[in-house]
């Protein structure tokens, strides 16, 4: 937090009326708004402005090409032209799913009397925060800092030399319910500029400073006290638990987000329980985790009739979402589904994570593999129609589900709680303004088989007609006009999506057979999402990786774009890298994710003082490096990379092995105090640090003829149970490359494929504490010795 005498000389400039803070962003206002808060400009062929980011590949900046505003990108041209008239930058930060950045865009940034203010007193820059991740972390945190609260659209007010002075979130255009409006704002800073300038600059100085002291923080020891891991794990678990919603799922209020960090840890403690024999106390770790993601899928909150997920709930209830997607949450809602499915078996859990991957499948994959971004929340309600609504192209009215479906009408309003009068009103918070009145979004709050017997059906008929209901929704629903497909491609999102679909092509193998499938879950070969995978990973590195410097390019559309990786771009592949190779990728996959680790490692790390830094520090422009720990909607980059260091530590030997563990240790000394004392900011890092303090991970070794069918089984049953602190190496003794590879980073690898090499058969070890079982050749076998409690 900022020093107070900083906030006062921020805030000083303002008489009291026009004092300005901000809270998260939520997407219903506590107040009434007008009818165009809810709506989004859809830019006609006919453009009376055009202004510099017409130049620019970002989406999101490609929106406000054609604003009156005349914006620059993130930029020396930028910076200079602010130096040379000495006038402040006002600088807005969004992307282009935002549904509040759309509204300020429509009120404010296409009104020429605004234009005419911003362009007079300011030099304003546009910036699209999924391109600059790294300009987008330092002025949100400025505004966190100040303000104890942020969003998007960000909006910040810099010196030339671009320290910043004050800023806050969305603004209205004018003066409402106390709060000040955008034009009062832009008058009140112009005005502070001209008479209080060295007060401004000499306060956004300090709070710079300030920041860039308190965010760097470091570790002399490199290593973590005794019993921090323990009573991380121990504390997140119980301050989740506290927060548990027991009637409907999820660890909070509304709104309530998917934050699967969370049910990572708590599926990593209960693991952690039941193999200390604490099984009371896991089944209950369990049963709160299974009841949350059961709730989400059946919400309103997961996307019914097209597959994935939005955003966020606005509701306590999962019911009335925000109506954006994102990449980086069906990557990592699929793997928690996944997990739930080997924990339980049941197919509920395994369908999600189907649905999910094949709405990406579908939907979200460019023709050379690439995953796109995000899908907007805004779209036009009809073709043609010049303004967009929030949620249109998701929303149904009774009449229109009961025109499309006849006779199987009441069932499908039954099952999904659709009302003449529209569905939104299980919460005050649902709908308050009455924007969606007489409109429905699908949640499902009865019990299949009730219904079903109602109707007279068995379950399985139940199911398969709503899933020809479903097709018939979506058939229609392909011919409203669509929600913007933001078609960016980000290398870390990529990672986390990649992890999914490698981890799906084995984990899904364990449905039991013949199992039916209704749409829009299409029941893709398992394989299949292997192929996936392995092909997003090709599209990266053909397109975002520069062989000869081994550096990673952050994001794609076109082309690479000018924005260098970010940490979370190397961990999160690093991440999915690992997971393809362990899931049965090529050895290709292994050996780039160790070269990506040095160059994080030659980018990110703090070799003094422990941890990685979110950028290189070679951007002058950017003024904070930054130590980043939040898990929040996406891990942070330094969690992922601790257990990136201890996976590569299990499968590497000697010298290479024991720098991984110091890197990995040295990075969570550095936030032991944020590990003590507010654990459940830090979910990942908290199940970083009992990996760390684990004698060894548990090593299933798989040796044979990589094509054959049982390779493709034992490597299935390798990955049938839930175990986080599991390594699955295979290799192929015909092989050149791969034993190669283990003959360079793992001498004892190599050689149990030359003594387990047998014609036509495959051979899986499974080791532990130096201490490998006998070899099995067949995968029930496997399954059998993996279900076994391993001596520790």
């Amino acid at each position: 937090m900022l020093h107070q005498t900083s906030t006062r000389l921020l805030n000083g400039f303002f008489h009291h009326q026009h004092h300005f803070s901000f809270t998260k962003p939520i997407s219903r206002f506590p107040f009434s708004l007008p009818k165009v808060l809810s709506m989004a400009t859809s830019h006609s062929n006919q453009h009376n402005f055009t202004n510099r980011l017409a130049s620019e590949q970002s989406p999101y900046l490609l929106q406000h090409a054609h604003n009156p505003v005349d914006w620059y990108p993130w930029g020396d041209e930028a910076f200079a032209e602010a130096r040379r008239r000495d006038a402040p930058i006002f600088l807005s930060i969004g992307y282009s799913t935002c549904h509040w950045c759309h509204v300020m865009e429509v009120e404010s940034f296409e009104d020429e009397r605004i234009a005419k203010l911003l362009n007079d007193g300011f030099v304003s820059i546009k910036v699209d925060r999924e391109e600059r991740p790294d300009v987008d972390k330092v002025y949100m945190t400025y505004v966190q800092a100040l303000y104890g609260g942020g969003g998007w659209p960000l909006t910040v007010f810099l010196s030339p030399d671009l320290k910043p002075l004050m800023g806050g979130t969305y603004f209205p255009p004018d003066d409402k319910y106390g709060r000040p409006g955008f034009k009062t704002i832009l008058r009140k800073v112009k005005e502070a500029w001209e008479s209080k300038r060295d007060m401004l600059v000499k306060s956004g100085t300090f709070a710079i400073e300030q920041l860039s002291e308190a965010l760097s923080t470091s570790s002399d020891s490199g290593k973590l006290p005794d019993g921090v891991s323990d009573e991380a794990l121990r504390l997140c678990s119980e301050q989740l638990s506290e927060n548990y919603d027991s009637e409907f799922g999820g660890f909070g209020s509304a709104p309530k987000f998917p934050r699967p960090v969370e049910i990572n840890l708590m599926f990593y403690n209960s693991k952690k329980l039941e193999d200390t024999g604490k099984l009371d106390r896991s089944k209950e770790s369990q049963k709160m985790v299974f009841f949350t993601l059961q709730c989400m899928a059946k919400g309103g909150v997961h996307d019914h009739v097209g597959g994935g997920f939005h955003r966020y709930s606005v509701d306590e209830c999962w019911h009335v979402p925000h109506f954006e997607k994102m990449l980086y949450d069906q990557g990592q809602l699929a793997n928690v589904y996944l997990d739930a499915f080997s924990i339980t078996k049941d197919t509920f859990y395994s369908s999600i994570s189907r649905d999910i991957l094949d709405y990406l499948r579908r939907d979200m994959i460019g023709p050379e593999g690439q995953i796109f971004s995000a899908e907007d929340a805004d779209s036009a309600e009809t073709e043609g129609a010049t303004l967009k609504k929030e949620g249109s192209f998701y929303i149904w009215t009774s009449e229109e589900v009961e025109d499309l479906l006849g006779e199987h009408a009441a069932l499908f309003e039954e099952h999904y709680y659709i009302k003449q009068m529209g569905n939104c009103d299980l919460s005050e918070m649902s709908d308050p303004h009455h924007e969606f009145k007489g409109k429905n979004v699908l949640i499902e709050r009865k019990d299949p088989s009730e219904i079903a017997s109602k109707y007279g059906l068995s379950v399985e008929t139940y199911q398969e007609i709503l899933g020809e209901c479903r097709r018939k929704l979506f058939e229609v629903r392909l011919r409203r006009p669509k929600p913007h497909l933001d078609d960016k491609v980000i290398v870390s999102w990529n990672g986390l999506a990649i992890s999914s679909f490698a981890r799906a092509s084995k984990i899904l193998k364990g449905e039991a057979e013949g199992i039916k499938f209704n749409f829009p879950v299409v029941g893709t070969e398992p394989k299949e999402y292997l192929r996936i995978a392995d092909k997003a990973a090709s599209f990266i590195r053909n397109q975002l990786y520069i062989a000869e410097t081994r550096r990673l390019q952050h994001s794609f559309r076109n082309t690479p774009s000018k924005a260098p990786g970010f940490l979370d771009d190397y961990a999160f592949l690093i991440s999915g890298l690992l997971d393809l190779y362990e899931f049965g990728g090529g050895i290709n996959w292994l050996l780039w994710a160790i070269e990506l680790q040095e160059t994080q490692d030659s980018l990110f790390l703090d070799r003094d003082g422990g941890g990685y830094f979110n950028n290189t520090g070679e951007d002058s422009s950017v003024l904070l490096r930054v130590k980043e720990d939040h898990d929040g909607a996406e891990p942070s980059g330094n969690s992922v990379s601790a257990i990136n260091l201890i996976r590569l530590a299990s499968m590497v030997s000697g010298s290479k092995a024991d720098y991984y563990k110091r890197n990995a240790e040295h990075l969570l000394a550095v936030f032991e105090k944020r590990l003590k004392d507010m654990a459940m900011a830090v979910p990942l890092m908290c199940c970083a640090t009992d990996m760390l303090r684990l004698p060894s991970r548990k090593q299933v070794v798989v040796v044979g003829e990589r094509t054959s069918e049982e390779f493709e089984n034992m490597l299935a049953a390798a990955h049938t149970l839930y175990d986080p602190n599991r390594t699955v190496i295979h290799i192929d003794p015909n092989s050149k490359e791969d034993m190669e590879f283990w003959e360079v980073n793992n001498s004892n690898i190599a050689l149990m494929a030359k003594n387990n090499c047998a014609v036509g058969k495959v051979v899986a070890l499974v080791c532990q504490n130096f201490t490998c079982s006998a070899p099995v050749t067949d995968h029930s076998s496997l399954e059998a010795l993996l279900s076994q409690k391993f001596p520790s």
